[in-house]
């Protein structure tokens, strides 16, 4: 026992500290899923994210781009409570990303692509160079793209996390998380998620493990309807911009075709009209549920200022370009007729 809880011989111990054959059999599968050479498992997403966080927080942590709110409220607000200074990038192009490294010395650089709720992308691979050549290294929020569509440690990322609540459990039925990267680091992180009792659950464990069978066969029906219907809301009168990276429309399209061998479920678009108007046409909606969740096999819509967003600043909402026009679509698995009919009559009754 002795030996096993040292780390010296592989074995069964106790579930918080990760030592449970239905954990490890799961993050076995999950490293191998992320090309990692190991993964941990969490009690949820933003759990994954928070250790990650702790183990580099004294460090420095530079934020690039439109990270989910939950992420932003952590940087912005509980680690500074904390005295942990950390820093904040709107811009991601190699050159202003390289100027704030210089300038703040951050251990980790953290950045979502896509990113929620907005799609925007980010060269995984580029931003992975400048780091490193700066002594930093890179994490990339993985949930929106999944293993199947993009593999950030292939790009060059040092660590990857996703909530596993989304794609990965993918029946909006589990609350979990996963970090995957070097063994060495992890066994840093995993520290923090012992003793913050982060740990997933072992039911949990098993539910995530199970639905990870099916999870390439539903990604790839994920991708296939959302493709078609940002097609249809790209063509739509009443409809402003659409954010999907899979339209040729897409200010990045090219490099989502360079880093992404698929461009998910996630279409958000901004309605032509205010927020009065994006609620209506939600309330409207049938086969789509009102839900704040993502990734399952049903279809969700929902407001970013009132979910994911919601209680961020003004200045912040401005940053990541989102607003009461903009309405976030998780694209499921039903018959596309069936999703683009409902869209359509919401529209025709949203004036």
């Amino acid at each position: 026992m002795r030996d096993v809880i040292d780390g010296k011989t592989p074995g069964a111990f106790y579930s918080r500290y990760g030592l449970n054959p239905t954990i490890m059999a799961l993050e076995g599968k999950l490293a191998q899923l992320d090309h990692a050479e190991a993964s941990l498992a969490f009690s949820s997403g933003m759990a994954a994210i928070s250790a990650l966080f702790m183990r580099f927080a004294a460090q420095g942590i530079l934020c690039l781009g439109d990270v989910y709110g939950g992420t932003k409220q952590l940087l912005t607000r509980q680690l500074p409570e904390l005295g942990i200074k950390t820093f904040s990038l709107s811009q991601t192009d190699l050159d202003s990303v390289e100027t704030a490294i210089k300038t703040h010395q951050p251990r980790l650089v953290y950045l979502e692509s896509p990113s929620n709720p907005t799609l925007q992308l980010q060269n995984i691979s580029g931003l992975a160079e400048l780091a490193h050549a700066n002594g930093a290294l890179l994490a990339v929020d993985n949930t929106f793209a999944t293993p199947i569509n993009q593999c950030p440690i292939d790009l060059g990322a040092d660590f990857t996390v996703q909530s596993a609540t989304k794609y990965l459990g993918g029946h909006s039925d589990l609350t979990a998380g996963v970090l995957s990267g070097c063994r060495l680091e992890l066994d840093y992180i995993n520290a923090w998620r012992k003793n913050l009792g982060q740990t997933i659950a072992t039911e949990v464990a098993h539910k995530l493990s199970r639905s990870l069978l099916t999870l390439a066969l539903r990604v790839e029906r994920h991708n296939d309807n959302a493709q078609l219907i940002a097609d249809y809301l790209d063509a739509h009168s009443k409809v402003r911009k659409t954010c999907y990276p899979g339209l040729a429309s897409h200010s990045q399209h090219m490099l989502a075709k360079q880093q992404m061998s698929g461009f998910g479920g996630m279409a958000s678009f901004y309605i032509a009209g205010d927020g009065s108007m994006a609620e209506r046409f939600i309330d409207l909606l049938k086969v789509f549920s009102i839900a704040p969740s993502l990734g399952g096999v049903e279809s969700l819509a929902t407001q970013p200022i009132y979910t994911s967003h919601y209680g961020l600043s003004e200045e912040i909402l401005r940053q990541a370009d989102v607003d009461g026009s903009l309405i976030r679509l998780s694209i499921g698995l039903e018959d596309i007729n069936d999703l683009i009919d409902d869209l359509e009559q919401a529209f025709s009754l949203c004036q």
